[in-house]
């Protein structure tokens, strides 16, 4: 594991300091792209070089990417990215970003799980019905690390990009309550179990949502007190910061709770707090440097992960290629319609909303979380049709969709003010 997260980093390092130099791509679709060149030039030779290979196989399969992303990384990406966010803004946004990450979620799993299941039975794949609500579950969600990567160097107007970026941070832990609850009915319709079905998914509401937002109200109280403190040492300061992300996200998983919530909430107080004109204007300044190098970091790492693992995903069969490529548009279809039913009954600029909703529609990348779920499910839920079809939709929604956003952004909104 020491020996894969080392090579991981080594490389994102040299990417980025390639594309600063020379490429001057946005660095998550450099470290994803680069990484890809590498793996299929390593694939491609080999025959000559099979040590080469072999490295390069035993670097990603050494590496649990469930437990590394969910219960490791996932923690510091959610707090960082929140910790720059303008709570205010946000506050502005808040029903929009409510009701994509709730209404959208729901609906976007919904349409993605019974279009596949045509799909699919027209193209002879099997794949059961909770099979492909599962893969609607886990792909809804777009991932706030591709997200607040990106939107990093995008052009898009202040009010789109905070759309966005809450959107991306709260509904991954939506999405992984759904696919909690999907997978829980999937158990149940097959043990044909009594236990009360309402009962356990309001229990499991109750204890992702409702605990997860509060610890994550508590934590980030009670750290920016002890931050405030100390706020005169900007790194003990820092070190306060960290024990905040390790300590909390190892007490949500102790009390079963979500701990990508509670990292949203947390971070997003803190940032707020800091921001006050009695806190240490020096330890704020050490305080965001040192997260921002953090988060990059990690990003880099997950990103040239997810290029390296490209040599392991290969379709079957034309059917299976067939299908990914129709789920790709069923994807972009849902989402379209998981936006603009919420976003109509919202007080909106009339000439626009439809072009924002576009714009929002090819913005919602799908990045780590639903390639970790992905990896979560067994091959007794077609696991590895579905893991393909994930990686798919991830390269594609990065690659192609992170590409062209500055682009489709001056198109529909010509107006809109960076």
């Amino acid at each position: 594991m020491y020996e894969s997260f080392s090579f991981l980093f080594f490389t994102a390092a040299v990417i980025s300091f390639i594309n600063y130099r020379w490429i001057k791509l946005p660095l998550t679709i450099a470290q994803l792209l680069l990484s890809l060149g590498l793996a299929v030039l390593v694939l491609v030779a080999k025959p000559l070089w099979p040590a080469a290979y072999g490295f390069l196989s035993n670097t990603v399969t050494q590496v649990d990417f469930n437990h590394f992303m969910l219960d490791i990384l996932l923690g510091f990406l959610l707090f960082a990215g929140a910790l720059h966010v303008d709570i205010r803004g946000l506050e502005a946004e808040r029903w929009p970003v409510f009701w994509f990450a709730t209404l959208g979620v729901l609906l976007s799993t919904v349409i993605i799980g019974v279009g596949l299941y045509g799909i699919a039975a027209g193209l002879g794949v099997p794949l059961s019905f909770f099979d492909c609500l599962l893969f609607g579950a886990l792909i809804s969600p777009t991932d706030p690390v591709a997200v607040l990567a990106l939107l990093k160097d995008s052009n898009v107007s202040p009010s789109l990009q905070l759309k966005i970026e809450g959107e991306s941070l709260f509904n991954d832990g939506v999405g992984v309550i759904v696919f909690t609850g999907i997978l829980l009915l999937s158990e149940m319709s097959s043990s044909g179990g009594e236990s009360p079905l309402m009962l356990e998914l309001g229990q499991l509401l109750l204890r992702e949502v409702f605990l997860g937002l509060s610890l994550g109200a508590l934590l980030g109280f009670l750290g920016f007190r002890a931050m405030k403190m100390v706020d005169q040492d900007p790194h003990l300061t820092t070190i306060v910061s960290l024990a905040i992300v390790f300590g909390g996200y190892s007490l949500a998983q102790a009390l079963e709770t979500s701990g990508p919530l509670a990292m949203v909430v947390a971070g997003l107080y803190i940032g707020h707090q800091i921001k006050r004109p009695d806190f240490e204007a020096g330890t704020r300044k050490v305080l965001a440097g040192f997260w921002e190098i953090l988060d990059d970091s990690l990003n880099g790492i997950l990103f040239v992960f997810l290029g390296l693992a490209i040599h392991l995903m290969s379709p079957d069969s034309m059917a299976e290629i067939w299908l990914m490529l129709s789920v790709i548009v069923l994807v972009l279809v849902a989402r379209f319609i998981a936006v603009v039913i919420p976003y109509s009954f919202l007080r909106h600029d009339a000439h626009s909303w439809v072009d924002t909703a576009a714009v929002l529609t090819w913005g919602g990348l799908r990045g780590g979380i639903s390639l970790a779920l992905a990896y979560s499910l067994t091959e007794n839920m077609s696991g590895s049709t579905l893991l393909l079809l994930t990686y798919g939709l991830v390269i594609f929604s990065i690659l192609v969709q992170g590409l062209t956003l500055p682009r489709i952004v001056k198109i529909l909104l010509p107006s809109a003010k960076p």
